[in-house]
């Protein structure tokens, strides 16, 4: 669980990411979940998108994300969102206590 402190340091990080993935009317899937767990291993941090054409909104895809990925929910704004997975192998991110 992020505290406060550590959920607005990893806002500040991502700022300059792009959104590296979409999801749009095909919902969140196990293919798209194969993907982002991939991606969070390597990368820790990654913004995403939810088009207008999806049938979930942006909340629903992170917190289904989330608990698929065993990640953590930064930041949910309009369309886009923000997960934060500590990697087990290539911890790049250090998170202030």
């Amino acid at each position: 669980m992020l505290t406060s402190k550590q959920r607005a340091q990893l806002r500040a990080m991502a700022n300059s990411y792009d959104t590296i993935f979409q999801i749009g009317k095909g919902g969140v899937g196990a293919a798209l979940i194969k993907q982002v767990d991939d991606a969070l291993e390597k990368r820790e941090l990654i913004k995403l998108r939810v088009l207008e054409t999806a049938d979930t909104t942006s909340r629903e895809a992170a917190d289904a994300i989330a608990a698929e990925t065993g990640a953590d929910v930064v930041q949910v704004i309009g369309s886009r969102f923000i997960l934060y997975r500590a990697s087990k192998d290539n911890r790049q991110i250090k998170l202030v206590k």
